[in-house]
């Protein structure tokens, strides 16, 4: 007998989607649970495991837009194939004797190289659900939003000395990392409290203000940008802001984000520094009225207390809505971020102001 491998659902709006890879090939035997292939849509991108074991018989192949609940395969019972035996291949040491030099040989001349000509073209690949669905949203932001961008910079020496501190200890207790992304999640928070209007958004002709603190944190994957988000990031210790960004790094790299999980966000969080950003404009995430970009940590030279000094620096960039949020309040948020993040105790011990 067969059992027929189908397309699953994958939210309650998705009626379509593309298998851009297939991970077994025509004939292969899989088990239970194997992921069998990813099927992009316009939202995200889900690795599809086999529902039983048996043999791929492959009916759609990879890059064909394929409707949800549509057979593409079938899995035929088969017995498991017996694993093969490796053979181990015997090595014989030789000694070398050291005592006399052996003079290195000449080198080869080298002679250019003569290439035959060959055609050069281009490859044409017909874009994803997902990056289409990206392409279209970005270009509607800018559109329909009047963005500006604000600027600052963050001295990040403190931050990095309490990391360092204590790094150790953190680990052994909660079995996690303590990173920097946790501390500007609670400095977002307690600006958001300080400049609610980076926390609402319009709604036709609306102002809609939020009293729940939502973050989305951007995250980089093979198939495109997506926004992961930690619910009631203002409710969460460090060790469950960090593990909630441990499992949504873990699903994003495995294609196991769902819709579910990139709804509702109020206010977004984007890092470039991990790519070596020094300096950018992040755009707005729909219908958000506020983003922040974190940039990489570089020491530079700065001046304290009538003293120039190397301390290592961040640039911070607040992209927001200007027709929700005036420049005295996106300037004032900004700096109520850098201030946390230059006393980061206070975020530490839940007392910041």
């Amino acid at each position: 007998m067969s059992a027929e491998i189908k397309v699953p659902a994958v939210g309650e709006s998705i009626s379509s989607g593309i298998i851009s890879l297939w991970h077994r090939q025509d004939g292969d035997y899989v088990r239970a649970g194997d992921a069998l292939f990813t099927l992009d849509t316009d939202k995200v991108s889900t690795e599809v495991a086999a529902q039983a074991a048996g043999l791929v018989r492959i009916k759609v192949s990879a890059d064909q837009e394929v409707k949800i609940g549509e057979v593409v395969g079938l899995l035929e019972d088969a017995p498991e194939p017996a694993a093969a035996p490796t053979a181990s291949t015997p090595v014989t040491a030789r000694a070398v004797s050291v005592a006399t030099p052996v003079a290195p040989a000449a080198p080869a001349p080298v002679t250019p190289v003569a290439l035959e000509p060959q055609e050069r073209g281009v490859t044409r690949k017909k874009l994803s659900p997902l990056r289409k669905k990206i392409s279209t949203q970005l270009v509607a932001a800018q559109r329909n939003a009047a963005i500006l961008t604000t600027f600052n910079e963050c001295d990040m020496a403190a931050v990095m000395k309490l990391r360092a501190d204590l790094q150790e200890s953190f680990q052994a207790k909660y079995g996690i990392k303590l990173g920097f992304m946790s501390f500007f999640i609670k400095a977002v928070v307690e600006a958001l409290k300080s400049e609610p209007q980076l926390n609402s958004r319009l709604d036709g002709d609306e102002l809609v203000r939020n009293h729940f603190y939502d973050i989305g944190v951007a995250v980089g994957t093979e198939r495109g940008l997506i926004v992961p988000v930690i619910r009631d990031a203002d409710r969460k210790t460090f060790p469950e802001l960090e593990n909630d960004l441990a499992y949504y790094a873990k699903k994003a790299r495995e294609g196991a984000i769902t819709i579910e999980d990139l709804q509702g966000g109020v206010f977004t969080i984007s890092n470039g520094g991990v790519y070596g950003s020094l300096l950018s404009t992040p755009i707005l995430n729909p219908p958000q009225s506020g983003i922040l970009g974190m940039h990489k940590i570089q020491e530079r030279p700065v001046a304290i207390n009538g003293q120039v000094v190397i301390r290592p620096m961040m640039y911070l960039a607040l992209s927001y809505d200007h027709r929700v949020v005036d420049g005295r309040e996106a300037v004032t948020f900004l700096l109520r971020v850098k201030e946390a993040m230059e006393n980061p105790v206070r975020l530490f011990l839940g007392d910041a102001k």
